[in-house]
């Protein structure tokens, strides 16, 4: 949704509000940070999340003092962004990044139901690990109380997108001086056992 706050003050054109391109870059991700402010002081935290429907999931220790405040309601700014090229132009002050990001303002609310948040708790790991959730061993009571799930709405948000190679001023496009794009992505590698699982076959999700 465009709202004064979601509204970019450079570059608006590169601004997208359609749900399906903000939904895109937050299940591409693997992580987002949640930023805020206590008592005056800001803080920024990283975090795993899963997205369902319009909602955004994210799980936390019940002894958290990020988690604790949070939860209470407070306003909180959460941004995801991937990295899809460095931009190289022919002068320092042109050079960019290719990218698509996602900024949310949103307020938390606590997801009470134990059945939700053992669900929640499945869809933030499957996200991080497809199919991981139904190889572990299953879930105690103690675990699920001892973790908070908060669930915060999408309403406001708006994607940014850059793509595209350097915006070279006029006069500098015919300087003999190597410009384009160098591609970036994030690659997942072959998996390393640790000593309790040399002997194990992998699962074929991995």
């Amino acid at each position: 949704m465009q709202t004064p706050r979601t509204t970019p003050s450079r570059s608006a054109k590169r601004a997208h509000y359609e749900a399906e391109t903000i939904y895109s870059i937050l299940d591409e991700a693997l992580y987002c940070t949640i930023s805020y402010a206590i008592d005056g002081q800001p803080g920024s935290i990283p975090t795993a999340y899963a997205r369902v429907g319009n909602r955004l999931l994210i799980h936390g220790s019940v002894g958290s003092h990020f988690i604790r405040e949070v939860e209470k309601g407070i306003p909180v700014c959460i941004s995801v962004t991937l990295l899809d090229g460095l931009v190289l132009a022919k002068s320092g002050f042109s050079h960019s990044v290719n990218y698509r990001s996602v900024i949310i303002f949103a307020t938390a609310e606590k997801v009470e139901d134990y059945d939700q948040k053992v669900e929640a708790l499945m869809l933030i790991t499957n996200k991080l690990i497809p199919e991981r959730w139904v190889d572990l061993r299953k879930e105690t009571e103690s675990e699920i109380r001892k973790t908070t799930v908060l669930s915060f709405s999408l309403d406001e948000a708006s994607a940014k997108i850059r793509t595209g190679g350097p915006n070279d001023e006029p006069e500098d496009r015919e300087l003999p001086i190597w410009s384009g794009v160098i591609p970036l992505e994030t690659v997942r590698r072959a998996a390393i056992p640790d000593e309790s699982s040399v002997a194990l076959p992998l699962p074929p999700y991995l």
